[in-house]
């Protein structure tokens, strides 16, 4: 009888030696790992640019009657700009700014902070990602210096300035747009000879091209 316990323990213990002698292999599965989709804001942060304006200045009339009609003037704009995300941009813009009427004009250095509003389909999916034609809409603040011209003395020489602007870019590429737009301008009070505190408003036109990179 012990004998026969003995080959019985022997048996129930042989299959898990066995399975014990059996090297584990083990195996390093590759979990596929998502593309790496990026905005178009990470990828084309800044841009560079330039403008031609025409701007139509509008008549005034200061408080002795005394009136100033508004002629139109040419100009051209240089810029540069941050994309903050897909749909929002910061944009610095300079422009040697030429205010006309009949009796009067000055030149100014105009400088204008943008906040600017892209219709752009978010771009994280790259199938939207060739959005051609993109409206948007902005305002900006800044200051001018300004300093008359001919007979017209300015008294002072700072103006504070807003503006409000729309149009439509084309896209061509991610690094390559023309850009197609109205900015309404108002300066204020700028001091002169001629009217009192003038007011200076002009409806702008604007054309050129964004370089991005």
């Amino acid at each position: 009888m012990k004998t026969k316990h003995l080959i019985l323990a022997i048996l129930s213990v042989a299959p898990v030696c066995a399975n014990a002698a059996i090297p584990y292999r083990v195996e390093q599965l590759s979990l596929p790992t998502p593309e790496k989709n990026e905005t178009f804001s990470s990828e084309h942060r800044f841009y560079i640019g330039g403008m031609y304006n025409l701007s139509l200045w509008q008549n005034y009339t200061d408080d002795y009657d005394v009136e100033i009609s508004g002629k139109h003037s040419q100009s051209y704009e240089i810029l540069t700009g941050l994309r903050v995300s897909d749909t929002f941009r910061l944009e610095l813009d300079y422009t040697h700014t030429k205010a006309i009427w009949n009796q009067m004009s000055f030149d100014g250095e105009t400088f204008l902070l943008n906040a600017i509003i892209d219709a752009r389909i978010d771009s994280i999916y790259r199938i939207l990602r060739n959005q051609m034609i993109m409206p948007y809409v902005g305002i900006g603040a800044g200051a001018s210096w300004n300093t008359g011209k001919n007979t017209t003395n300015i008294d002072i020489k700072v103006s504070p300035v807003v503006a409000a602007m729309a149009g439509i870019s084309i896209e061509f590429n991610p690094h390559f747009a023309l850009d197609f737009g109205y900015r309404y301008l108002y300066m204020f009070n700028q001091k002169n000879n001629i009217v009192d505190d003038l007011n200076a408003t002009a409806h702008q036109f604007r054309v050129g091209a964004r370089v991005g990179f």
